[in-house]
């Protein structure tokens, strides 16, 4: 029985191109012909990507700032002066003790909670 060659057979049109001699010379020099290209790469890019970082953030830190306390209180529709003996008072003008637990609506179809 015919022993078979353990070589690739490579055409001569296939011989004299760029991959065929980048192919050879990568079985000789694998590191310096894939590795150090790849960790170039990646520590090039980590340079590239990280302006383009520190600008999102500072996108982001100017958009979300720290308010005042008086920003606060304006911040909604009813944004008005807020004063604890005012809120004290009015609080205390409400019967806060006799109220009434009511069930809200549902809607059609709707399960209501009840067994």
């Amino acid at each position: 029985m015919a022993v078979f060659q353990s070589k690739k057979f490579r055409g001569a049109a296939e011989s004299g191109t760029f991959a065929a001699r980048y192919r050879a010379l990568m079985a000789k020099r694998p590191f310096w012909l894939f590795g150090l290209p790849f960790m170039t790469v990646i520590v090039a890019g980590s340079f590239v990507l990280t302006p383009a970082t520190a600008v999102r953030y500072e996108k982001h830190d100017r958009r979300v700032r720290q308010m005042t306390r008086e920003e606060e209180l304006g911040v909604g529709k009813s944004g008005r002066r807020v004063n604890i003996k005012d809120e004290y008072y009015r609080l205390a003008a409400k019967d806060i003790d006799n109220w009434e637990q009511k069930r809200v609506k549902r809607l059609p179809g709707e399960h209501d909670g009840v067994l």
